[in-house]
């Protein structure tokens, strides 16, 4: 039962089971790491990043994407409960403050045209709005990419290869105000392997930013969004 019906769709005890990342975190991509004694202390890094660094440059995740969380991502991807930009984006301002000091802007991860008008609007797009800072839709999605559920890493990264650029409605005054030489924040609502942002990053780092930092809601392991698309819309 909610406690306060006309504040949303989700009652105190879901948000309060939503289980949080906390430190350690990986300083490159964000991701908590099990304990201080299991990295380096000079470079606190994951093994990912030091195995394959990623493209941005910082990252965060607000919390884990399971149980409260996962069901109330599904509300408001594929019910149509855009109420929840609010609280949801007031939780990864949260997590997110120190990738978000000093940032220039904030850019939505973008749908393709045809996700977007099927699910009537950009989820990534609804939370940036919440964060505080500029809101730059810099870039598009040129390609139409089939799902990543159910691809390995390697084919996630071949799947979003080139599938983003700079979106030709931003002016070249834009441009020079916002991208070039300045700090970018990336915001989606789910990562996984990172392959997404990755893609994004390049073509953000080929308009001449200076830097791309990340900021995603939740990260899920291939298998959680596996399960997620089954029970819900395909994303």
């Amino acid at each position: 039962m909610l406690d306060a019906p006309l504040d949303g769709p989700v009652c105190s005890a879901c948000w309060n089971a939503v289980r949080l990342c906390t430190p350690p975190f990986c300083r490159t991509c964000g991701d908590p790491l099990p304990s201080w004694r299991a990295v380096s202390l000079a470079l606190e890094q994951c093994a990912r990043c030091r195995r394959r660094p990623p493209l941005f440059h910082a990252g965060r995740t607000a919390a884990e994407y399971e149980g409260a969380l996962r069901n109330i991502l599904l509300a408001f991807k594929y019910d149509d409960r855009r109420v929840l930009a609010r609280p949801l984006g007031a939780l990864l301002r949260r997590a997110g403050t120190e990738v978000l000091h000093g940032a220039d802007c904030v850019v939505p991860v973008p749908l393709h045209a045809w996700r977007r008008l099927g699910r009537g609007f950009n989820q990534a797009d609804a939370l940036a709005r919440h964060l505080g800072a500029p809101v730059v839709r810099a870039l598009w999605r040129i390609r139409a990419t089939p799902p990543q559920t159910g691809l390995t890493a390697a084919a996630r990264r071949l799947n979003v290869r080139g599938a983003f650029r700079i979106s030709p409605l931003l002016s070249r005054q834009a441009r020079e105000q916002w991208l070039e030489a300045r700090i970018v924040v990336l915001v989606d609502d789910v990562r996984t392997t990172g392959a997404t942002l990755n893609a994004c990053a390049a073509a953000l780092q080929r308009a001449g930013t200076r830097e791309v930092r990340v900021l995603t809601l939740a990260r899920a392991a291939p298998l959680e969004v596996a399960k997620s698309r089954a029970s819900g819309a395909s994303s």
